[in-house]
């Protein structure tokens, strides 16, 4: 009988901020599911470990609606500043197009990011600390999202999580995904805990 590998530190913000700036990856609770994250320059590793398929892109997630909105490295349409300041911070992943190098590490295949601020206090804190992360459901690809710390250890031990646990609740649900198509039109990819006004916002085909 083999024993159970050990299980890494919860870490302050602080601390955990600190190992993802040497491209370590982490764990954190988010408002929806927790979340598994790295720097974008280090966010190949998360599909090595998540064994997800590239072609299905990360989401970058940051503490304020400017450092996101910068990251698209183009000039911003007002329909984008509009849904950002409605959603944020909330469950909602606005899909929006860019260009320049968080393409290459977050959507290879695409010329768009989606954009994330977490209404979890927690989150806010680390991501203050770090700038916009890469990240993912922390869970192996075609599996069940982890819901809380113990699940995400038992998942992926050798990773720090972010302290203090127990984690906060978050909804259990995957964030909606709202993909901007042109102005005053936003499509819903996927429909999540949060969605605003149906006005200008088409269901999927």
């Amino acid at each position: 009988m083999t024993d159970s590998p050990p299980i890494a530190p919860a870490l302050t913000a602080e601390a955990l901020a600190a190992r993802l700036q040497r491209c370590e990856l982490a764990l954190f609770p988010t408002d929806t599911v927790p979340a598994l994250a790295a720097v974008p320059a280090a966010a190949e590793q998360l599909w090595t470990l998540k064994a997800r398929p590239a072609t299905k892109p990360l989401i970058l997630m940051g503490a304020d609606r400017e450092s996101l909105l910068a990251a698209l490295e183009q000039p911003l349409h007002p329909d984008w500043i509009t849904m950002a300041q409605r959603v944020w911070p909330g469950a909602c992943t606005l899909v929006l197009p860019a260009c320049g190098r968080l393409v290459a590490c977050l959507h290879p295949q695409g010329g768009s990011i989606g954009l994330r601020v977490p209404a979890c206090d927690p989150a806010l804190a680390l991501l203050q600390r770090t700038g916009p992360l890469a990240t993912t459901s922390a869970n192996r690809s075609g599996e069940d999202p982890c819901l809380s710390a113990e699940a995400a250890a038992a998942v992926f031990p050798e990773l720090c999580r972010l302290g203090p646990l127990p984690w906060p609740e978050g909804t259990g649900m995957a964030s909606t995904v709202l993909r901007w198509v042109a102005p005053g039109e936003w499509q819903v990819l996927r429909a999540g805990p949060v969605m605003p006004s149906l006005d200008g916002v088409s269901a999927p085909p």
